[in-house]
């Protein structure tokens, strides 16, 4: 029984990583195509998330957890990242 819930839960990372793979090719394209920066803007914060997944998920295959520090860095990045660009889009300037 124990060598069924490991292949599942083998195939099943599995699947989630092609998921989040074919996800993150699908923000990569509206990132290239968007016709507006809101669009862009949205896709690259997109990719970040998908980045974030397939760290956890190849944190949760190789069972070690270095990559959820790393995770918690990305996330912080991505959030700040697209708060200033959003802000730089609308206002014109980042710093008030």
């Amino acid at each position: 029984m124990e060598a069924l819930a490991n292949s599942l839960m083998t195939w099943s990372i599995y699947a989630a990583f092609v998921i989040v793979a074919v996800s993150q090719i699908l923000a990569m394209i509206r990132l290239y195509v968007g016709p507006s920066v809101g669009d862009r803007i949205l896709a690259l914060d997109t990719m970040f998330i998908n980045a974030i997944a397939l760290l956890v998920l190849i944190g949760i295959f190789q069972g070690t957890q270095i990559y959820f520090e790393a995770v918690l860095i990305i996330a912080m990045l991505g959030f700040v990242s697209t708060v200033a660009y959003a802000r730089f889009v609308l206002r014109g300037d980042i710093i008030e």
